[in-house]
């Protein structure tokens, strides 16, 4: 079992699958939703990572299977259904406390600031933005709460919830072994060993478009959300 060492090993998804594989990888993929409190989890490197390791993650789970695609279909297939289990919840969460949720307090894993940004994305993209989040830290989070509590129709947004899972998991997980196998056959580079630097190129890619809108976009104005009623809302 790896030990923890520090904080940085909470942002290190090597760390995760060392600890605990396949069970840990798709606890943390649904608590990210499930439970709103993945903003500070490594999804998308988590994902791509895994894909490197699909074989001997699913080997050490289940045993050989003889193909590395059915490994990697598994455990893609695995992750999927934990993110669209997760969003569920996330969704049937934000149905039932409704506006009560904007008058909770912020605490170490709860900002209120980031639901009003989940609100203003979901109200700007509309169908799409189910599917959208799924490849936006921290809107992921908070997106299918802002779902549930806006009553977003409940097929619709198993369908949409659905197809960006399936999306997120397939595009990440295959990418991180396919590329992994490219890399080693054409150019000699074993990406297991470039760890950190995959991680840092993958966070910056997924958090680029956030940063930039916090550093020269318009301040946003949340005052809007402080007396609304979000049980009227359809």
């Amino acid at each position: 079992m790896e030990d923890f060492n520090s904080w940085r090993d909470l942002l290190n998804p090597e760390f995760y699958i060392k600890l605990g594989g396949f069970w840990l990888i798709l606890f943390i993929i649904f608590a990210e939703t499930g439970l709103f409190i993945g903003f500070f989890l490594p999804g998308d490197s988590l994902l791509f990572v895994s894909g490197i390791y699909a074989v001997e993650i699913i080997q050490q789970t289940f045993g050989s299977t003889g193909s590395e695609f059915l490994d990697t279909l598994i455990l893609a297939s695995s992750v999927a259904i934990a993110a669209i289990i997760g969003n569920e919840v996330g969704y049937y969460f934000g149905r039932k406390t409704g506006s009560a949720l904007y008058k909770k307090q912020d605490t170490m894993f709860f900002k209120k600031k980031y639901l009003y940004q989940a609100h203003d994305f979901f109200e700007k993209n509309g169908a799409l933005a189910i599917i959208m989040a799924r490849f936006l830290p921290v809107v992921r989070t908070f997106a299918p709460i802002v779902a549930g509590i806006v009553k977003m129709d409940k097929r619709d947004f198993l369908r949409d919830n659905v197809i960006g899972a399936v999306l997120w998991s397939f595009l990440l997980i295959f990418a991180g072994h396919y590329l992994d196998k490219l890399f080693i056959d054409q150019f000699g580079i074993d990406l297991k060993k470039k760890l950190e630097l995959i991680i840092i190129v993958i966070v910056l890619i997924t958090t680029l478009p956030i940063i930039i809108k916090f550093m020269f976009g318009k301040k946003q104005d949340f005052s809007k959300y402080e007396n609304h009623n979000f049980d009227e809302e359809k």
